[in-house]
């Protein structure tokens, strides 16, 4: 296998973060790979706000994984900043090569770099492997997350 980059995505490589968050049952049903405009639209406003990071794992030129990494300054815990990782996906070819802990590692290291205390992340409670992922990876589920559809 090639070196792996992680670098902040750019427009081109839309259609391809696109099509990782809707290859799974779940992403399937809310994502739309064939409607990009609104994804392009969102890129835009990430890329203006310092405290958002979508990046992308480039292997060999080709997109194989990608997260966002948000900083969110606080008042709680004595003014701690804490950051959220979402939307961790790894293309089907690269499961299990590594490429997940490599990137999660990478987020917990710009999370120090950025002066958060905490790094936090939410998984759908059907992702019993995802969950066992990041417990291997020193995480712990430890509050229970709520969420209302606007």
């Amino acid at each position: 296998m090639g070196d792996l980059e992680i670098r902040p995505a750019v427009a081109a490589d839309v259609p391809a973060v696109v099509a990782m968050l809707a290859d799974d049952p779940l992403g399937a049903l809310r994502e739309s790979p064939d409607d990009l405009p609104p994804y392009l639209a969102a890129l835009e406003r990430l890329a203006a706000d310092p405290n958002q990071h979508l990046v992308v794992a480039e292997r060999d030129g080709r997109v194989v994984g990608t997260l966002q990494l948000t900083i969110i300054p606080g008042l709680s815990r004595k003014g701690a900043t804490r950051s959220v990782i979402e939307g961790v996906r790894v293309h089907a070819d690269e499961r299990g090569s590594g490429l997940g802990t490599r990137f999660i590692e990478w987020a917990v290291e710009r999370s120090r770099r950025e002066g958060c205390q905490l790094v936090q992340l939410t998984s759908d409670a059907t992702r019993t492997d995802a969950h066992r992922f990041y417990e291997r990876l020193g995480f712990t589920a430890s509050h229970v997350g709520f969420k209302l559809q606007l």
